[in-house]
């Protein structure tokens, strides 16, 4: 008997993947525009450091508290949709069968076989069944409000450090295009682990998000320049 490889599936990856991408492009991006736009501003590095790092806390906590109470409201409409369904189930049983059958018999199945499917399905776990079928609801797609939270905060700020440490590191005269060379190295790596790691096309997805970083980063440069010149 010929033995069959396991088949690796991205799909498992999606629920920490999105709320790290999204957590660490965030941090690297809003930091490192905000580091450039007070040093455009002003030449004291040390308040142009307090700022990144007061932005580093700020902004990790804040994507904690967004991640959790918008995937904490999707976990509450999976949960009354789940309810719902539950007590239909238990109200309708014979219903809710043919209910399950004809989403089969729609994707193809002939119409016996989609009834016994349904029945079978449903004397194992009817619930599970109809979550997966008619609500799209299944293990790997369940809103996990915690885990897009913590991993948010985390990626967050690794990602917003980054710019930081060159910052720190970097003489003040050629501070802003540091930053801002080392972001744009950043957001490039960033993107193609992003796009390794979710299966997307590599060159599409690294350009997306270098080009991004960089508007970003301009717009913020040229704002502080202006305002800067104009306070002064």
């Amino acid at each position: 008997m010929e033995y069959v490889t396991p088949e690796h599936h991205t799909a498992t990856r999606t629920g920490w993947l999105r709320a790290a991408v999204l957590g660490a492009n965030d941090g690297l991006i809003s930091t490192a525009s905000l580091i450039v736009g007070v040093a455009a501003a002003a030449s004291d590095t040390r308040a142009i450091i307090v700022a990144g790092l007061a932005g580093l806390v700020a902004g990790s906590m804040s994507m904690a508290a967004g991640e959790y109470v918008s995937v904490s409201s999707q976990a509450d409409s999976e949960n009354a949709d789940l309810a719902r369904e539950r007590r239909e189930i238990e109200l309708h049983p014979e219903l809710e069968i043919e209910e399950l059958a004809q989403t089969y018999i729609a994707r193809g199945a002939g119409v016996e076989t989609a009834r016994a499917m349904a029945k079978q399905l449903s004397a194992k776990d009817a619930l599970g069944a109809h979550a997966r079928e008619e609500l799209g609801i299944t293990d790997l797609t369940a809103a996990q409000p915690m885990q897009a939270a913590v991993t948010s905060a985390i990626t967050f700020s690794i990602g917003a450090a980054a710019p930081l440490l060159v910052a720190w590191l970097s003489p003040p005269e050629t501070l802003i295009y540091a930053v801002g060379f080392a972001t744009v190295i950043f957001l490039g790596v960033l993107g193609a682990a992003g796009a390794k790691i979710g299966g997307a096309p590599l060159l599409k997805a690294t350009f997306r998000v270098m080009f991004w970083g960089v508007v970003a980063m301009a717009i913020t440069a040229a704002i502080g320049a202006v305002f800067g010149t104009a306070i002064g």
